[in-house]
């Protein structure tokens, strides 16, 4: 059939020709829809069945797809004749997807199929749930959300027409109100708009919640949005615990029922996830993403979250990386209900893998890794070896009777990628932190993590895109061992440009002096950006920002720093710090001593507390707030011009400029005037007076290229692309009130950015990092 046919017979059921070439685009649908014209006469079924039967197309699982044919007979002799009775009927048969035979009876029940509402009914409905809301509704009149009524109504009467009962609440709406009048016709007035500034009038938030909105697709392809992680995670389209098999791929045996009751039984029904890194190296910005996607998704839904370490290779596992990964999940304000490791089930993956030899699904092997490797590799001819060959074979492995190399234990499937017989264990005569000298043998991430899932029961296996190739034998392998499978989900992994987040490219940058160590505020490890200042509800608005979607995207670091930026301005205090200082003395200082002055911590909300700040007749500005000899647009201090003291109260004007045998200015001599008399400056700049020395770091990005591993852009490498000027330290005058500050406590330095304690502070000297800039107009 040619697209212009199979076009003209889906406009047959009433789809638009828009929405019939649209319809073209999805190969699943179409296949589906095929199939629906096959088994019904288009021209002899009831009025606005076409459109149903595509409803059908669009929503029927693959576990369910032999029933086809049973239920396009229900819609076209007209006993389906909603959508809301075609989603219960696939609902019943999924349900009961063992069942070789459909229960008629309880089918028919289930679809509420013969089941009248009558006028009266909904009327009479309608009338009860109305008188509940009458008092609000003669408050709020036509601004009253009916569709609460009808909400309650459709909960009373489950097969009543919407359309039905749409229009009957309308009628006793109007009824009871009247025809509209202006003001219901007027729009509801919108909350007035915050005032423009730095952001203070924001409210504070709470850990993991955001500050914008986002966009996911839900199931149906609709676009719904997102404040917050657990806002996000609620709309999430995954299914509830124990309907494992209403999920798309997932396959069903006739076990399944059975092994879904007992996992019920054993989780109460709650949702359960898990975060499974490996403990080989640091976390990065991507895994903040799993982490609250994983943790957030079950928080949301009243669950429990595993950290489980995937310890299965113990020649790159490390103490400080299982510490750091807990610490990050921890910091992001989440808490394991369980801390679990893959080799707390060694000894069950093992007996596991032992029943696989004996039903001929996995066998030794011997061909060696590299062989292997690629997408075409050899087929094994020690895949039809004996069981009991094999069986002896994989004992020999365990006892350390093989070399490293020698030889694989391998499951016969294929994945969806072509690749054929992935490798469930190989050979390593290396210790184990956790079990020691007890094994020399290991599993593989495609053997462990399925199984490791199905031991703890969880509901919802979650990670990113790169795995959807890896489902088959997921679910494979769950089944073949005749166990509890989980469902897997993908979503779109996130990476960030200008940076790099392999364990391996990480370590040569601090080999060769670059950066100096995995937290160094530079890389994009979580640890480098709580050390930077970053706030971890700030990262977690971040994650919650970009959605849950199966696309996968790199970032511009600018969207992260704005996320920062969000949650800084209603956190970090206001305090005055000079990086660059230039001496001012006042000469007609009005008083013999210094004077001590209130600054509110928060300019705009000044209820949220103070700090006292000295200004004496020394005082200190930024030598880039004065010129000597003007420029169209500068607005601060020059020999002809006053500028204004943040928060002084006083206006200053230059007197005498004093400069070096260089000609580098040193020093102005200024006299001041009250706020009040002075003429009104263009501009207030900040200041200290009585300092303290604070050394300052103002990072800026590593690298110079978006993608600094991509040879295309970076012929050199990586190595070659990173900036010489990535970290500038100043010595920095700060307002005195900063002493005390404790590491990784965040200050706004009014006028230039935010910065965060540095865990090099000493007693004697504070460190600060530039967390991010602020966003001002640099003529300001």
């Amino acid at each position: 059939m040619t697209p212009e046919e199979t076009i003209e017979n889906f406009k047959l059921l009433g789809l638009s020709e828009q929405k019939a070439k649209e319809t073209l685009k999805n190969a699943n649908v179409t296949k589906s829809l095929l199939a629906v014209l096959n088994e019904v006469d288009v021209k002899n079924i009831p009025s606005g069945s076409g459109l149903l039967l595509y409803h059908l197309a669009t929503k029927i699982k693959p576990q369910i797809a032999d029933k086809l044919s049973f239920v396009c007979k229900y819609i076209a002799n007209g006993d389906l004749d909603s959508t809301l009775r075609v989603d219960a009927a696939l609902d019943y048969l999924l349900a009961n997807v063992n069942d070789s035979n459909v229960n008629f009876e309880k089918f028919v029940d289930a679809c509420g199929i013969n089941v009248v509402i009558t006028p009266e009914q909904v009327e009479q409905a309608v009338e009860k749930h109305m008188a509940k809301y009458k008092e609000e509704l003669l408050a709020k009149r036509y601004h009253f959300n009916s569709g609460i009524i009808m909400q309650a109504v459709r909960a009373d009467l489950k097969w009543a027409d919407g359309k039905a009962i749409k229009n009957e609440v309308d009628i006793q709406i109007l009824d009871l109100l009247g025809p509209k009048t202006d003001a219901d016709l007027a729009p509801v007035r919108k909350a007035e708009k915050k005032s423009k500034g730095d952001g203070n009038k924001k409210p504070k938030l709470d850990e993991n919640q955001g500050s914008k909105p986002t966009d996911l697709l839900s199931a149906s392809g609709d676009i719904v949005s997102a404040l917050s992680v657990p806002e996000l995670m609620k709309k999430l389209p995954f299914h509830a615990p124990g309907e494992n098999f209403k999920s798309d791929g997932y396959v069903v045996t006739p076990n399944t029922k059975k092994l879904l009751e007992e996992h019920v039984k054993a989780t109460k029904g709650k949702v359960r996830t898990r975060f499974p890194p490996e403990p080989n190296g640091i976390l990065h910005i991507g895994h903040a993403k799993a982490i609250n996607i994983n943790f957030g998704y079950a928080a949301a839904h009243d669950g429990i979250c595993f950290l489980r370490y995937d310890d299965t290779n113990p020649e790159k596992e490390e103490e400080k990386f299982f510490v750091g990964i807990k610490d990050m999940v921890e910091w992001l304000g989440y808490k394991p209900y369980k801390i679990t490791h893959s080799s707390d089930y060694f000894d069950q993956l093992y007996e596991w893998a032992v029943k696989l030899i004996k039903k001929d699904l996995a066998y030794v092997c011997h061909q060696k890794s590299e062989e292997i490797k690629g997408f075409n590799p050899p087929p094994s001819p020690w895949r039809n070896r004996p069981v009991e060959e094999s069986l002896q074979l994989f004992e020999d492995m365990k006892n350390g009777k093989l070399d490293e190399g020698e030889a694989t234990l391998r499951m016969k499937i294929t994945l969806e990628e072509g690749k054929q017989d992935p490798v469930a264990y190989r050979i390593k005569f290396k210790p184990h932190h956790r079990t020691g000298n007890k094994w020399c043998i290991y599993p593989t991430y495609d053997y462990t993590h399925c199984l490791c899932d199905s031991i703890e029961n969880i509901t919802h296996s979650l990670c990113t895109k790169e795995f959807q190739s890896r489902r088959s034998s997921y679910y494979w392998l769950c089944n073949a061992l005749d166990i509890y499978c989980p469902v897997q989900w993908e979503y779109g992994r996130l990476n960030v440009n200008y940076t790099v987040v392999s364990k391996r490219k990480i370590a040569k940058l601090i080999e060769q002096g670059i950066v100096s160590d995995w937290d160094d505020p530079r890389l994009f490890t979580l640890t480098s950006l709580r050390r930077r200042g970053a706030p971890p509800q700030a990262i977690n608005s971040f994650c919650a920002g970009l959605g849950v979607t199966g696309a996968s995207g790199a970032l511009d670091p600018s969207v992260l720093d704005a996320a920062i930026r969000d949650v800084l301005n209603v956190t970090a205090p206001r305090v005055m710090v000079v990086l660059e200082p230039l001496k001012i003395t006042i000469v007609n200082f009005p008083t013999d001593k210094p004077v001590k002055i209130e600054v509110p911590d928060f300019p705009t909300e000044p209820e949220r507390g103070s700090h006292t700040v000295i200004l004496d007749r020394v005082l200190y500005i930024e030598a880039s707030d004065f010129k000597e000899k003007e420029e169209k647009g500068y607005r601060r201090l020059t020999p002809t011009q006053s500028v204004g003291l943040r928060h002084a109260g006083y206006v200053i004007t230059v007197n005498n400029v004093i400069k070096d045998s260089t000609g580098k200015v040193t020093e102005l001599e200024c006299t001041c005037e009250t706020s009040d008399v002075a003429k009104k400056p263009k501009a207030f700049i900040h200041w200290v007076s009585k300092p303290v020395t604070v050394e300052v770091r103002l990072y800026e990005l590593l690298f110079e290229h978006k993608n600094p591993e991509d040879t295309s852009e970076v012929p050199g490498g990586f190595l070659s692309d990173c900036r010489k000027n990535s970290l500038e330290v100043v010595k920095a005058y700060a307002d005195s009130s900063i002493q005390g500050a404790k590491v990784y406590d965040k200050f706004q330095f009014e006028r230039i950015g935010f910065f965060s304690v540095d865990p090099d502070s000493t007693s004697n000297e504070i460190v600060f990092n530039r967390t991010v800039s602020l966003k001002e107009d640099a003529n300001k």
